[in-house]
């Protein structure tokens, strides 16, 4: 699996929302379903899925959180990989138009070809972006991280911060806001990407007044094959005591993450019920997790 996987909190609709991702996006499928119960949320429906080749996780927990684009998901259609990627990008716009509210409408902008910005049916956000031609192609799908607020100004920084942290980490792409594009200051980061692990990541500042920030509805989940690597991570991405619980961190720039075991990864995916509800019965106790403490829950 992936290092690095986005995790959706939707109210009720997670396996819902699932499968209509999986339905209009390319290269998606659903690779596995699992119920958490007794937690505080009630029973909650976990599911796991692929879009663009790119791991996510969701879960149902009930009203507490709502998506808002500060994270939104960027698919890129290359023409010199699909003759079709024009044709491709428009389909999943109307896909995702139905029910949903364009934050950009679908047309030429000096920056790319053809474009579109929407909010879709559950209130996630995608970029849909048709690539110039170039020698590099990039990546399928990134989850881009918009630096609002307090934030803003801070998008180079915390690529900087997020590559230190991660193994076979990599720089991308760097385009600066130019001079006279108030409110965003000159030199603020227009767009970046970057790689962490397996993952490509996008950041851009924004100066407007957008009201909204990053929260829990999308984290980003660390897993770990060991105790040390739940310190090591835990360590650096912990800076709001009072967001931590589960395995839920809360890092310097507001962005939430889980910090989490494979083994937990492993559990969910078994048939053992008894052995998934020993194991959620002493996660539900944790803030940062005990990898032995989980283990001998799942052994019973």
């Amino acid at each position: 699996m992936s290092l690095i996987t986005p995790h959706l909190w939707f109210d009720t609709q997670a396996i819902e929302a699932a499968r209509f991702y999986c339905s209009v996006m390319p290269d998606a499928r659903i690779t596995h379903r699992s119920v958490l119960r007794a937690t505080p949320s009630g029973d909650c429906d976990i599911v796991s899925f692929e879009l663009a080749g790119l791991p996510f996780k969701a879960i149902s927990a009930g009203p507490y959180f709502t998506f808002n684009p500060s994270v939104s998901f960027l698919l890129n259609f290359d023409p010199q990989r699909d003759a079709r990627a024009r044709d491709r990008l428009d389909t999943l716009w109307s896909a995702l138009a139905d029910g949903g509210e364009a934050l950009m409408p679908l047309d030429a902008y000096p920056f790319r070809p053809r474009y579109g910005w929407i909010r879709d049916r559950y209130g996630l956000s995608w970029q849909l972006n048709l690539c110039a031609p170039s020698g590099q192609p990039p990546p399928p799908i990134l989850p881009l991280l918009m630096f609002t607020g307090e934030h803003c100004g801070k998008a180079e920084e915390a690529g900087i911060f997020y590559r230190g942290l991660f193994e076979g980490s990599q720089a991308g792409q760097t385009v600066r806001y130019p001079a006279g594009m108030a409110p965003d200051r000159e030199g603020t980061l227009m767009y970046s990407d970057f790689r962490l692990g397996d993952t490509w990541i996008g950041a851009m500042d924004s100066a407007h007044d957008h009201g909204f920030g990053f929260n829990e509805a999308v984290s980003f989940l660390v897993a770990c094959r060991d105790q040390a690597g739940i310190d090591r991570y835990w360590s650096q991405l912990s800076t709001v005591p009072q967001a931590e619980q589960c395995g839920w961190c809360k890092d310097r720039y507001g962005l939430s993450w889980q910090i989490t075991p494979m083994l937990l990864d492993e559990v969910m995916r078994s048939s053992d019920e008894q052995r998934i509800a020993r194991v959620t019965r002493a996660f539900l106790k944790m803030k940062k997790f005990d990898v032995a403490a989980l283990e001998a829950a799942a052994r019973g």
